[in-house]
């Protein structure tokens, strides 16, 4: 997990920009901010960018311009492969690069294969991801789906960059959801065995209970009817949790998504851990008894009021067991602690950080990740409910319709904070238009030309190959954005954005298409096909490792 090429090219620009500083006498080494270097949007403006000049008007008290202008003259070009220099605007630096550094790039990418991208940005810190941890009341729907696909995305993001992360998934199995779920069972075995029932008002209603129900009376007839009814709603909460568990787990894995760790919710009442915390926030001071309720007092930690953790009747409330949870992860001693909600639990984050301070855990060490709501649409029209049962869309209806592929694509496509309009009809269409279609059919394009070399007895070796004779400007932007790929995977861990590595992978396989129209790879001259051809496997590389970090396979024949 070495500097990639274009890391070290911008890290010698930096160090060159940094002894200009000190070599024009502006400020002294100490007052040298943090230097940065952009990629200008316009290809006349040169390969990279810097507003440091701007950055030291304060300081030096001069202009930006005169700032600029002493500082080009005293960057050594020759240390950081830097061509020409020039002044844009206020201040601005332009750097046009000798690109002979791109050289490198090609044997990087294929010497590291697989690993390719990988970089130490998280130096072996590690963290704690937990995502979906649906309600096993049922079948998962399109809000769990993107949870799903962001999260697992984000958790392989994260290991790239460096970090141990550990994938888990909260089962809620105990309060008032798995009583609904036993009381909802029960009617649907009684209904199964033909006998008088009455499902609850509140009850779920899903084609998965009844058909647990009727599972249920097969296996046991009418066994459980000899139970009290106390006993029997135990009987059938242990197996409605069970099976609905065991089909959650099976959707998943379909799915592509995995957890390293189960936790249960009832394991903290069975530990005490709710009473503990209860008892340790008493001792702290941040409870206090109103109304015959217990609160907490989070406003004293910026929330917008003081939130009930013991009800008046004396059951706790959806936060208590929560916080018991949290308290657990950070006591497991993870660096960072992240969760992906729904956009449901927005306003959930302000008490949970509250109750983070509280315990005197560092809240820097929470994230947040919130996936936003998904509509889905096909024919033009909004889908609200699945034709099979009339209720919400599952997760194995829309894999049915969509696959897995397209499903994960387009579920991670945009920022998790953005509404996403899933259109079902382009995820599923052999067109351009399809993103998902238009990535993968680049490397199957790939594929197929490096079959065509192979059957005609080519093979590049990398050793034996002259670079120098990549010098199209298609080319030359290839090996850029190759080189980019580790700093990207750097860049969506750091702002936990798996879109940022499908817009990557999408912008490469827009350059490939381009390039592949215009240029021949196999032609006349051996030692220009050797080398495109090397660029070839490259970009192969690169497509692969992108789609395979957001759980999407590269296919090689369209």
């Amino acid at each position: 997990m070495s500097m990639s090429v274009l890391e070290k090219v911008h890290e010698q620009v930096k160090e060159a920009i940094r002894e200009a500083i000190i070599k024009a006498d502006l400020v002294s080494v100490d007052q040298i901010p943090e230097i940065t270097l952009e990629t200008p949007r316009e290809k006349q403006h040169g390969d990279l960018a810097t507003n440091v000049a701007m950055q030291l008007v304060k300081v030096a008290r001069k202009s930006p311009r005169q700032i600029a202008e002493a500082l080009v003259a005293e960057i050594d070009q020759r240390k950081a492969f830097i061509r020409k220099l020039e002044i844009a605007g206020p201040g601005f630096i332009n750097f046009f690069m000798d690109r002979s550094y791109l050289a490198n790039v090609v044997p990087t990418v294929l010497t590291e294969g697989d690993s390719y991208g990988q970089t130490a940005t998280g130096a072996g810190k590690s963290v704690l991801l937990e995502y979906v941890s649906a309600n096993p009341t049922g079948s998962l729907h399109l809000g769990h789906a993107r949870g799903a696909a962001v999260g697992d995305a984000l958790s392989n993001i994260l290991e790239l960059a460096g970090y141990k992360v550990t994938r888990e998934y909260y089962i809620n199995d105990a309060g008032n959801q798995m009583d609904m779920m036993a009381r909802s069972l029960e009617a649907r075995y009684l209904e199964a065995l033909g006998k008088e029932s009455h499902l609850p008002e509140d009850g779920y209603r899903g084609e998965d209970i009844r058909q647990l129900g009727m599972k249920v009376a097969a296996e046991e007839g009418e066994r459980l009817l000899a139970l009290s009814a106390q006993e029997r709603l135990g009987v059938l909460r242990t197996k409605g949790l069970e099976q609905l568990l065991v089909k959650i787990q099976q959707d998943l894995g379909r799915y592509r998504v995995r957890f390293d760790h189960w936790f249960s919710e009832t394991s903290l009442y069975q530990s005490d851990a709710i009473k503990e915390v209860l008892k340790e926030l008493h001792v702290k001071g941040y409870t206090y008894e109103q109304d015959g309720a217990l609160w907490f007092k989070s406003t004293q930690f910026g929330d917008d009021k003081d939130r009930v953790l013991v009800k008046q009747d004396g059951s706790y409330t959806y936060l208590t067991p929560d916080m018991a949870y949290h308290r657990d992860k950070f006591e497991r001693g993870f660096d960072r602690v992240v969760n992906i909600w729904g956009a449901d639990h927005h306003g959930y984050i302000a008490r949970m950080r509250a109750f983070i301070e509280a315990m005197g855990y560092d809240s820097e060490r929470f994230d947040v990740v919130i996936t936003q709501m998904v509509k889905l649409y096909q024919g033009g029209e909004l889908v609200k409910m699945s034709k099979r049962t009339g209720k919400a869309v599952t997760l194995t209806e829309l894999l049915d319709e969509v696959g897995i592929d397209g499903t994960r694509y387009f579920f991670t496509m945009r920022s998790p904070d953005t509404h996403l309009d899933f259109d079902m009809d382009l995820a599923v269409s052999q067109s351009n238009d399809n993103p998902v279609f238009y990535v993968q059919y680049a490397h199957a394009r790939i594929c197929s030309v490096i079959k065509q070399a192979s059957e005609q007895g080519i093979t590049p070796d990398a050793d034996q190959i002259d670079w120098d004779l990549l010098t199209e400007e298609q080319e030359y932007d290839l090996l850029n954005k190759l080189g980019e790929f580790p700093a990207e995977i750097a860049l969506a861990a750091e702002n936990m954005a798996p879109n940022r590595v499908i817009r990557y992978i999408f912008e490469l396989a827009s350059l490939f298409h381009s390039y592949y129209n215009a240029h021949r790879v196999i032609g006349d001259d051996p030692s220009v096909t050797q080398a495109r051809l090397a660029l070839y496997q490259a970009i192969q590389q690169v497509l692969i490792n992108g789609l395979k970090s957001i759980g999407v396979s590269a296919p090689e024949k369209m």
